[in-house]
């Protein structure tokens, strides 16, 4: 097989979909915009959802992309040779146009042709649906498979945990064909298949043929049209093709480590325990520099992506101790992924100095947390009763103080006690399971959600921007939005609270909008049309060459994506319920119709 680098992959992958009629569009921010169903962007399907439901895209109806993502629900994992919170999806797409046969062949021909990949076809096995109740065996992928030079013991047909793919409890899905790599050794078991962990088979592509709807009530029903949603790891395969056995090898974490090497002196495989404190250091910096320096940038908080960012941190910091990383670190290797990736995101290099900030803010907070952290547990340990540290008490400890178990453990056996882990873990558990269940009604609704009333909500915040614009400053802009079926939520630029009679204002201003009764009219153009138009942009970055551009009579133009009434008049009565900070020189507008 041949050896790439990142940039040499991306630009490879783009160009040979390009070359298939494929449009190529850029990344997607990292955090979901007007979609409250999850904290980030977790696959490359998840800012396209609208378009797979059978909304146009302007672009077309072939797209490809390279996708930022975050994913923290393995974070415990990190510290492994593949597991990572941020990542890099390849991805192609068809709205509507080719589908199974037609994605087959060009995986095929990718990984396969001595101008592309060059992987061997008997390095390559593959797996597809094998059918249930909600969907039929997959046979004619099988057979296209078999037709691409596949041999018939390569083909393994499993079923829909393993071949059945779903960004979430509802939404788009359909069953699924994998690629991987023999990795050739022995079989673990007779029945060995990629659905094993053994190690024989690791994936390297995944192609989703999306023509179901899953509903809240488990059934499935068909969509307007079938789509194909395809996703191809770039770490992961890197690793793959240049024949490494952790992502943290491949070239994209070697300035990175360098640096940590310098400032800690210690080496990276000096021992296993060390090896794992750079892995985690090096992932959570990175996931932290990309989530600081998107177009779309958070920062540390107590809540939602903030609070996500903050774990990320502290957790790096926690690591960096235990290899005697000197503080005020973690910028210094953030950095040099602002130089690895300026090409790929020039947003990086662009936020350089927030992302800086934001980090030597955040450890140097941390600093203090720790200190506080070791006097309450030395206080509270002059009360522990026997020889075991109370489990609940440790989740305290690390809820309250960010306080980490394996530092409790380490201090309480100091002192002569064991902690209660399972006590500890119960606790956790208990904490995770109200968290969930909050978040579950938090986040209802999603881009998924093309509701009416998400439509109306929807619309209803292009108007109250262009209020706000007239009643305070032409310069006020989106900062973020999230919307629900309940209600929207709307962050803006400016640098004081809004008086009562400004809120009357804005609120008087979308109400006569709404009045009016104007149709709500959409045209395709350019982004530097839509800007010679007078539309306003938000996270302009993100758009491809073609954009749409929403119309209200002559109160609102704007570029969007979103659903979105007809007519004004549909809307009902706007209604500000609260006015607040949400950052440094952003306020918050919550607000509803009725």
């Amino acid at each position: 097989m041949k050896s790439f680098t990142a940039e040499q992959l991306r630009n490879l992958y783009l160009k040979f979909f390009e070359s298939k009629g494929h449009k190529i569009i850029p990344s997607a921010s990292l955090i979901p915009e007007n979609d409250p169903s999850v904290l980030f962007t977790t696959a490359g399907m998840h800012p396209l959802v609208p378009y797979l439901l059978g909304e146009k895209h302007p672009a077309g109806n072939r797209l490809t992309d390279v996708q930022k993502c975050v994913r923290t629900g393995d974070i415990d994992e990190v510290g492994d040779n593949s597991h990572c919170t941020f990542f890099e999806m390849l991805g192609n797409w068809s709205l509507g146009d080719y589908f199974n046969e037609q994605a087959i062949e060009w995986s095929f021909e990718f990984l396969t042709s001595p101008d592309y990949l060059g992987i061997p076809v008997e390095n390559l096995a593959v797996s597809v649906f094998e059918g249930d109740e909600d969907a039929p065996r997959d046979l004619s992928s099988a057979k296209k498979w078999e037709e691409c030079g596949i041999s018939k013991d390569k083909i393994f047909f499993l079923p829909k945990k393993n071949n059945w793919w779903i960004a979430g409890k509802t939404g788009p899905c359909g069953p699924d064909t994998e690629m991987f790599i023999d990795m050739g050794g022995e079989k673990c078991c007779e029945t060995c298949s990629p659905a094993c962990d053994c190690g024989k088979y690791l994936e390297i592509w995944n192609n989703v043929f999306m023509s179901y709807y899953k509903q809240e009530d488990g059934t499935y029903t068909n969509l307007k049209q079938r789509n194909v949603d395809t996703g191809m790891g770039l770490e992961r395969t890197l690793c793959i093709l240049n024949g490494q056995k952790s992502v943290y090898d491949t070239e994209l974490f070697n300035e990175a480590k360098a640096k940590i090497e310098e400032l800690t002196q210690t080496t990276y495989n000096q021992s296993e325990e060390i090896r794992r404190a750079y892995r985690i250091i090096l992932d959570h910096v990175r996931t932290a520099t990309f989530l600081i320096g998107d177009t779309r940038g958070i920062v540390p908080s107590n809540v939602d992506q903030g609070y996500v960012l903050r774990r990320l941190i502290r957790r790096a910091v926690r690591f960096g101790r235990n290899i005697n990383l000197p503080e005020g670190s973690l910028a210094k290797i953030a950095s040099c992924y602002v130089e690895k990736y300026q090409n790929a995101y020039p947003e990086l290099l662009a936020n350089k100095d927030k992302i800086v900030g934001e980090l030597n803010k955040e450890e140097e907070k941390f600093s203090k947390t720790l200190t506080d952290g070791l006097k309450e547990f030395n206080k509270v340990v002059t009360y522990v009763k026997g020889e075991v540290f109370p489990g609940k008490t440790a989740f305290r400890l690390y809820d309250t103080f960010g306080f980490p178990l394996e530092i409790t453990e380490e201090l309480a056996k100091e002192k002569g006690f064991t902690v209660d882990v399972e006590g500890y873990n119960k606790a956790f558990e208990e904490h995770q399971k109200k968290s969930s269940q909050g978040s579950e009604q938090k986040f209802k609704g999603g881009l998924a959600d093309t509701g009416e009333q998400t439509a109306k909500l929807h619309t209803a915040t292009h108007l109250m921007q262009a209020a706000l614009k007239k009643v305070l400053d032409p310069s006020v802009s989106q900062k973020g939005s999230n919307i629900t079926v309940e209600r929207l939520r709307f962050d803006f630029n400016f640098d004081r609270p809004m008086t009562k009679e400004e809120i009357e204002q804005v609120e008087a201003l979308v109400n006569e909008a709404i009045k009016a009764d104007v149709e709500i009219t959409c045209q395709e153009m350019s982004v530097e049309e839509a800007k010679a138009q007078g539309a306003v942009g938000l996270f302009e970055s993100r758009y491809g060459e073609v954009v749409k551009v929403y119309t209200m009579g002559e109160f609102s133009k704007e570029i969007c994506g979103g659903p979105h009434a007809n007519r004004t008049g549909e809307l009902g009565t706007f209604k500000i319920v609260k006015e607040q900070s949400s950052s440094a020189g952003v306020r918050r507008i919550k607000a509803i119709l009725s």
